[in-house]
């Protein structure tokens, strides 16, 4: 039978956000109740277990930074953490502080309604099962609503289908198969060397060439393991003042890629190369902010590719031409030597794009390839899919996906107007994929732990951003935003990977500026807010 049942806060997701929320709650008293779709904790680790699944943040940073012990207790064994090893940490952390005993798992929220009478909100599941709680905290992802495209004929297809970002647990054996593999973003770019080592024939078809730098994988030298977590609190802190929180052990240099000699920007570019990872962005100081300094970086990537690709025309197709970074660069293993496998294929469909899917295979407009299995590496409904596949209803009964229509709106990344007690974990408005999500779950989290605690230390009950501070902050993220290359290219930042979606970009650049106003938001009396 179904029941309602009455708590503090109920929380969307047991992923690093809803795991930190419930720890935080109890440690207030709350009584929190978490509400997750999977079967296990780890959110997006949990559900993205395709080959090659990896973090491109280096481990000793993708970690929780709230528990010293925990901090010390964890070893990690990879400079890059693979699916698995974070999956096994995220177990670690849920019973190191026995949270799935507060976790309702295999269970959908389906909608979330406020009650301007009671100043509740009925929070409703798949279950049949539903919560009366006075907040909500939303801590659903930004990479965790899978999207498949609409090709006509795709039901027909007789082999067998994938999506990278729903991967079956049990794994899949490509061995002496044909694979097609539609998406070249940051989850193709990791799975299809792998694919390629089991495929008899595998065939990439590329909608747009993505820039990716070596990641240099490795095993983690203990001693320098060791070494971090002697002082990991200094560590942690020169992070947060990175605009992307992250990198502090290879600063940017205070200059511009024009203001040195061509043979010096060139022997800097290499060092970035061969050391692998993000900070390749962090050669110079303006690579996101000047068009002719971008230039540079990406025609040194493009370099790369030519060099490493045997066949030119091949290379060519795979050398992007847009600014490099304002779709998020890959971190990859072998991805452009694997072009040069003789059964290893690649479909530019920028030339000859997909007509169907077909009952055997893929056709394009140059021919049909015939098919086992196709792999749908075709990326995320971005920082708003799965908010938006809730029904949430605020004041007035007024639906987030209408208050939405024309983009998404909210005052700091934390609140949206016409919404009381609805917080969002990294979302729309605040910095979240542009930086180490971890850092910016635990900024987020603290912060709405902090505001529900100043609301109890008052005798106050609901905390809502008004209009006006939200589209002035909405103003405010566009106008830094302009300021930078992110918003040149058609990325998902700005839902352009979405038919349909309004185009507005939607995270802020720089974590330490936003970490600031949000301090002084709390200082002003949580200025913008209406507390009451």
């Amino acid at each position: 039978m179904s029941e309602t049942r009455s708590v503090d806060l109920v929380i969307v997701g047991a992923g690093f956000a809803g795991m930190y929320m419930l720890h935080r709650s109890r440690g207030l008293g709350l009584s929190a109740q978490v509400v997750e779709a999977g079967s296990d904790v780890g959110g997006t680790w949990y559900w993205n277990r395709y080959p090659g699944a990896r973090c491109d943040i280096e481990s000793m940073e993708y970690s929780f930074s709230f528990d010293e012990h925990l901090q010390q207790e964890w070893d990690w064994t990879e400079r890059y953490a693979s699916q698995p090893e974070i999956l096994r940490y995220a177990s670690h952390v849920a019973d190191r502080f026995d949270l799935r005993r507060d976790i309702c798992f295999d269970t959908r929220v389906t909608g979330a309604a406020y009650g301007e009478d009671t100043g509740r909100w009925l929070v409703e599941t798949d279950s049949g099962d539903a919560f009366d709680a006075q907040f909500v905290v939303m801590a659903t992802g930004c990479l965790s609503s899978a999207m498949t495209p609409a090709i006509e004929g795709g039901e027909s297809f007789l082999g067998r289908t994938f999506h990278t970002g729903r991967w079956p647990h049990e794994g899949v054996d490509f061995s002496g198969q044909r694979v097609g593999v539609i998406g070249t973003g940051s989850s193709g770019i990791q799975a299809i060397p792998l694919i390629a080592r089991e495929a008899a024939e595998l065939t990439v078809f590329q909608r747009t060439a993505a820039y990716t730098v070596p990641a240099r994988n490795g095993r983690l030298d203990p001693a320098e393991a060791a070494e971090v977590k002697a002082r990991y609190a200094e560590f942690r802190a020169a992070n947060r003042d990175r605009p992307a929180a992250f990198g502090s052990a290879i600063p940017t240099p205070e200059l511009g890629a024009l203001e040195v000699d061509p043979d010096q920007r060139l022997a800097e570019y290499e060092t970035r190369w061969e050391r692998g990872g993000f900070t390749f962005l962090g050669s110079y100081n303006d690579l996101l902010l000047d068009q002719k300094a971008n230039d540079t970086a990406a025609e040194f990537v493009r370099g790369k590719i030519r060099d490493a690709v045997r066949d030119p025309d091949v290379a060519e197709r795979l050398s992007p031409d847009q600014v490099i970074g304002c779709k998020r660069l890959c971190i990859d293993t072998d991805y452009y030597d694997t072009f040069n496998a003789p059964h290893v294929h690649l479909v530019d469909l920028q030339d000859t794009p997909i007509q169907e899917i077909t009952p055997a295979g893929i056709r394009t407009s140059e021919c049909e390839y015939p098919l086992d299995s196709i792999v749908f590496a075709t990326g995320f409904d971005a920082m708003t899919g799965a908010l938006l596949r809730v029904d949430i209803r605020g004041r007035g009964g007024l639906s987030l996906r209408d208050a939405w229509a024309a983009g998404p709106r909210t005052y700091l990344g934390l609140g949206v107007a016409g919404f009381p007690n609805l917080f969002t974990v990294t979302g729309p408005g605040s910095p979240s994929v542009l930086t180490n999500m971890i850092v910016s779950i635990e900024h987020h989290v603290d912060w709405i732990a902090d505001c529900i605690t100043h609301l109890r230390d008052h005798d106050l009950y609901t905390v809502e951003a008004t209009v006006q501070a939200q589209d002035e902050w909405v103003d405010f993220v566009n106008g830094v935003a302009g300021f930078t290359l992110f918003p040149t290219c058609n990325s998902w930042y700005l839902g352009a990977n979405v038919p349909g979606k309004t185009r507005v970009f939607m995270p802020l650049p720089g974590f330490p500026i936003y970490a600031d106003v949000c301090e002084s938001v709390v200082a002003d009396g949580y200025r913008g807010f209406t507390l009451s």
